[in-house]
């Protein structure tokens, strides 16, 4: 298993790097100039001059170039420096946004525990919702749940989290006036009433999000459970004498979690394509929003980092994906 994961780390890199080239190349392809909000005021030779601060008048492949030492070697220099105190990336040019004149990845940093705060909490809640949902489902199945939960999870499926999150804002928010509409970053939980102001402006970003999450995964967890309850080795185990709730529990519910653990590994980068569209309707001040504000900015630096993070993120999990069901299950091996 350690000789496959770290093969799988190896072909990993030539996989990003790739990645990053294809990345690069669509947004240099992309219509829009940087210099465009830009007061009109402002001469038209200072704007060539900030054009060339900015290296928008080098050629492509220096460009690329450039981010790529700046991402793979300086950045993770001012990483071990603010770890250890050492002092390896001072002075070196790190990835600086065009609109902010700031460092990428700071400003990432300082976006990313909202994110973390609510996506997180948001696939935790899907998936403990999920699991009794599908178990429940799969052992009786054809039921009235069952038939409920499938319909309930077809909803889930359907409907994109830009209808669910604007509806549930017009509910709660402005029909009954319980939960706040927006999301306040600045908020700072120090008692029990600002815990429950917490509390209530992350429910409505928190259900749109789990809506998705419970609804795939009750799915994979009730076609799982279908698939075992059938075995031989479940009738086996009921001829045994034990009890129902072993047979089920126990036997059925750990070998169906071998495909289901995949399927929330692999989950877990796409919760935040869809905390893109959350955050930007909650306004949730996190790194989905900030995608979206260096998007109309046509901040490239900025869009590059980002969008390469999430493929790294993606690239990561698939690996993390295989790993898991090589562990669950003893009859897959690797090496």
């Amino acid at each position: 298993m350690l000789t496959y994961t770290i093969r799988r780390l190896l072909l990993s890199i030539p996989t990003l790097l790739f990645i990053s080239l294809v990345i690069f190349g669509l947004l240099q392809l992309a219509p829009g100039d940087p210099m465009a909000q830009v007061p009109l005021t402002v001469p038209a030779e200072v704007k060539e001059k900030m054009r060339q601060a900015l290296g928008l008048g080098e050629a492509w492949y220096i460009q690329y170039w450039k981010w790529l030492v700046q991402f793979f070697w300086i950045e993770p220099q001012v990483l071990i420096d603010h770890w250890f105190g050492t002092s390896f990336a001072e002075g070196k040019q790190r990835v600086i946004s065009w609109q902010t004149r700031s460092p990428v990845m700071d400003i990432v940093v300082q976006r990313l525990p909202q994110t973390l705060w609510v996506v997180g909490l948001a696939y935790v809640v899907g998936i403990l919702i999920a699991l009794p949902i599908g178990i429940y489902s799969a052992y009786k199945h054809y039921s009235i749940f069952d038939q409920t939960g499938t319909f309930i999870t077809m909803i889930g499926f359907s409907i994109p989290p830009f209808f669910t999150g604007p509806l549930l804002i017009v509910i709660f928010s402005v029909s009954l006036g319980w939960l706040p509409s927006i999301y306040d970053t600045t908020h700072v939980v120090t008692d029990w009433t600002s815990f429950k102001i917490q509390f209530q402006q992350m429910i409505m970003p928190v259900m749109v999000l789990a809506l998705q999450t419970t609804a795939q995964i009750s799915r994979y967890m009730r076609g799982a459970m279908l698939d075992n309850l059938n075995q031989d080795y479940v009738r086996t185990a009921r001829a045994k004498g034990l009890k129902e709730s072993v047979v089920v529990m126990v036997h059925v519910v750990r070998n169906s979690m071998i495909p289901v653990v995949t399927v929330i590994a692999l989950g877990v980068p796409a919760i935040f394509g869809g905390a893109i569209i959350t955050e930007n309707v909650f306004k949730v001040n996190g790194i989905g929003q900030l995608l979206l504000t260096w998007l109309y900015a046509n901040d490239l630096p900025g869009v590059m980092t980002l969008t390469f993070i999430f493929a790294i993120l993606i690239v990561l999990f698939n690996l993390i994906a295989d790993v898991l069901y090589g562990v669950l299950d003893p009859r897959i091996r690797y090496d």
